[in-house]
């Protein structure tokens, strides 16, 4: 018989009778589960086995969720994740916990697990760049604050403290804004130059629309810093917009 939950089909016995649903059962069969798997295949063993690099992507995802729902596996899941975002990690690190859990199987608890193994991907390449202890050039600039900046969907603007050979005193958040701007307060940036005794300091900030072009509003913060920074002999040395691809120097535009 036909119903509007799919065909019935009654089977019966003397004392009871049976009412199976074909078309629910049929959508409701599980993917072959990772336990099932050759020991070799599965993401936890084969790490153990065959190291880190043997892993892809999707495999290293499926160990930090453990399962996956009752259509999927851990690495099916995972691998459905990472096309959301064109298989780019970079990309798949600007979601927060909400976007994880708008996928089947993703819960709260493996949503934020998934964010923190990124963060921890970001601050290691961070830690990396920042062993670059002395500023040379814009580049160098860039390349510090890249890992911290050029992937936030709101802006932030920072402060490099150097010493008198351009050597990292001390990288600064001065302030967290929204998407189109933040509010930067002049005593504080240098009240924290004074107390780390910099001579020298580089502003820096984002631009989450890419757009590299300075607004005139970084243009009139830019002469106020540095004003400031006259009176205390304390120089401003650039002032870098950081974008996801690329940056603008003030310096290397001549514009300080």
């Amino acid at each position: 018989m036909n119903s509007r939950h799919g065909t019935l089909k009654i089977f019966s016995r003397p004392d009871h009778i049976y009412f199976i649903n074909f078309d629910k059962m049929q959508k409701m069969t599980p993917s072959f589960p990772i336990r099932k798997w050759n020991e070799d295949d599965r993401p936890r063993e084969k790490l153990l086995l065959k190291g880190r690099i043997a892993l892809s992507n999707a495999e290293l995802i499926a160990i930090l969720i453990s399962s996956g729902n009752n259509n999927e596996s851990a690495v099916a899941l995972s691998q459905r994740i990472l096309a959301s975002t064109a298989n780019n990690l970079n990309e798949l690190g600007k979601l927060d916990p909400k976007d994880f859990m708008q996928f089947k199987g993703i819960g709260e608890a493996k949503a934020v697990a998934i964010a923190a193994a990124l963060e921890l991907g970001r601050r290691r390449r961070e830690g990396d760049t920042l062993q670059k202890k002395k500023i040379a050039s814009s580049s160098s600039v860039f390349e510090i604050m890249h890992p911290i900046l050029g992937e936030l969907p709101h802006e932030e603007f920072w402060i490099i403290y150097l010493n008198n050979s351009n050597q990292i005193l001390q990288i600064t958040q001065l302030s967290k804004g929204g998407i189109t701007g933040t509010l930067v307060d002049v005593r504080l940036a240098f009240k924290n130059a004074l107390q780390l005794r910099a001579v020298a300091v580089i502003l820096v900030h984002n631009h989450p629309s890419g757009t590299l072009k300075p607004s005139l509003a970084d243009k009139e913060l830019t002469k106020k810093l540095k004003k400031a920074g006259e009176n205390l002999d304390i120089k401003v040395l650039d002032h870098v917009i950081v974008t996801e691809k690329a940056y603008y120097s003030f310096a290397d535009e001549n514009l300080l």
